[in-house]
């Protein structure tokens, strides 16, 4: 399987909502892993409030189906309440991957 396309969004958490934050991202796994298109995924915390989701995708379809998916959905439909600004959403090209087999 190759990796060509992936997504790097970040999120600053508002005072006070970083464990939710965090709670949010960890319940989203199983939505990943329903979505044949998502190869990777991983919810990170970058710093006390600063957390991240990066992904990768085997090609531009996959990457649009999982922008369109619940994941995002549910993202942006909590970001008024736990986001002190909204995502920012980097498409990315994956350069070189190395995947357990």
């Amino acid at each position: 399987m190759s990796l060509n396309v992936g997504l790097l969004v970040r999120v600053e958490a508002k005072p006070g909502k970083e464990e939710e934050v965090g709670n949010f991202l960890r319940s989203a796994l199983p939505l990943a892993q329903d979505e044949p298109a998502t190869i990777v995924w991983f919810a990170i915390r970058l710093g006390p409030s600063s957390f991240g989701i990066f992904d990768a995708f085997p090609n531009n379809e996959g990457r649009q189906a999982h922008l369109a998916g619940p994941i995002a959905a549910a993202l942006m439909a909590k970001a008024p309440e736990l986001l002190a600004q909204p995502p920012s959403i980097e498409k990315l090209d994956i350069l070189a991957a190395k995947l357990a087999e």
